[in-house]
């Protein structure tokens, strides 16, 4: 599996799935803030924040708040440059995943870098 860029809203790339045997999430600033367990989306902190399926990201209600670029309703801008993955601090435990919402068509007024980095604190 090669690193999947994870887009915005807007179309910009910020943030990408590692090909790291874990599947932790990136920062494209290289800060390793989220991972995927299955379809669940949890900080590196082991706060659940979301899900992650059919190439869209979502927040706990159910808005989306990034996608893959086959899954991005807008024209995907070009990628920057990233930079270097910095080391990985220890995972928190796993708190227990909510109930999921249902899915909806409606995008987070969090922005996808904001929504990760909730799981970094």
């Amino acid at each position: 599996m090669a690193e999947i860029s994870l887009l915005d809203t807007h179309g910009n790339a910020v943030a990408y799935i590692a090909d790291d045997g874990e599947a932790s999430i990136y920062l494209w600033t290289g800060e390793a803030v989220a991972y995927l367990v299955q379809e669940k989306v949890y900080g590196w902190n082991g706060q659940h924040l979301g899900w992650f399926d059919a190439g869209i990201m979502r927040d706990l209600k159910g808005a989306q708040v990034g996608f893959t670029r086959a899954a991005c309703p807008v024209t995907a801008k070009t990628e920057r440059t990233k930079r270097t993955k910095r080391t990985k601090r220890t995972k928190s435990t796993r708190r227990t995943a909510r109930t999921r919402s249902t899915n909806k068509t409606s995008k987070s007024t969090v922005p996808l870098d904001v929504f990760l980095q909730g799981g970094a604190k």
